[in-house]
């Protein structure tokens, strides 16, 4: 039986509720852009709108593991002002005409490296998450999970 997910990000609450089969589950702190919200490309803006999971990266690696051009590095997070894509990766595709886009954007949920941002605006147009979060929440979703951004 397919699990029927749905995440629901409040941009105005910077949380995202998870949902399965009609009934909240679990609320997860995160952040969102520090820019916004927008569709431009370049903007850094979180988009808003309804999406879905296109691809999944991470599955298996370690608790901050370093992602670039979403092949893990080898590397722990060091820390540091560089805003890096951590853990997992949930890669968004916009369903919606204004956030079609999304895909090409780069839009994603991932963790960070800046875990002390998490619970206000702070990233460059993505979902941010705590690691320890996003790897629960990662077991749960999987390419074509729904996504709300509002």
């Amino acid at each position: 039986m397919p699990r029927e997910i749905l995440l629901r990000a409040s941009i105005a609450r910077q949380a995202m509720d998870m949902w399965r089969g009609g009934r909240l589950v679990e609320t997860y702190p995160v952040s969102t852009s520090r820019f916004g919200v927008g569709f431009e490309e370049g903007s850094f803006k979180t988009p808003t709108g309804r999406f879905r999971v296109c691809a999944c990266f991470g599955g298996g690696q370690p608790t901050g593991m370093v992602f670039r051009g979403r092949l893990p590095t080898g590397e722990i997070s060091p820390g540091g002002d560089e805003d890096l894509v951590l853990t997992r990766i949930l890669w968004l595709d916009g369903l919606d005409p204004e956030n079609a886009n999304t895909r090409q954007r780069y839009i994603y949920i991932h963790g960070t490296n800046h875990e002390d941002l998490i619970g206000r605006p702070a990233s460059h147009g993505c979902i941010r998450m705590r690691g320890s979060d996003l790897v629960r929440l990662y077991d749960f979703a999987g390419v074509g999970t729904r996504v709300e951004i509002w």
